[in-house]
């Protein structure tokens, strides 16, 4: 699936089965705050992202999901190195389903992050 936005970022599917994402970002200057910090956007583009990347493989045909929340906890600031992102669905409804993101650099967890998406079909336009 193509993802202008992930692509805009850096960020790369290293595996994406029905249930389970991991993804990785190596920083680089773009994602820095002013403090040289990796800007906590960024992290929570990668939770984001991997949430729907683990999710979509569950979906029937004709079914899409969108973020409804998420709650991100940053634990460790991040200056450098590789972001390694990994996801787990933890329960999926009909309607909405909960996932769980972490995130690591070298093994040690920088961030954390649940969300819940809505699972729903696409309105057809009026014609």
């Amino acid at each position: 699936m193509k993802h202008p936005f992930a692509e805009l970022i850096d960020l790369h599917a290293d595996e994406a089965t029905a249930g389970s994402s991991t993804l990785t970002l190596v920083v680089a200057p773009q994602h820095l705050n002013p403090h040289e910090v990796v800007h906590g956007a960024v992290l929570y583009a990668m939770a984001d992202t991997g949430m729907g990347l683990a999710l979509y493989p569950t979906l029937d045909v004709g079914e899409i999901c969108a973020t409804i929340e998420i709650k991100m906890n940053y634990f460790k600031p991040v200056f450098q190195g590789k972001v390694v992102c990994k996801t787990e669905l933890v329960n999926r409804g009909k309607t909405v389903a909960n996932l769980e993101s972490r995130l690591y650099v070298e093994q040690v967890l920088v961030a954390q992050a649940n969300g819940n998406y809505a699972i729903f079909r696409r309105r057809q336009a009026e014609a």
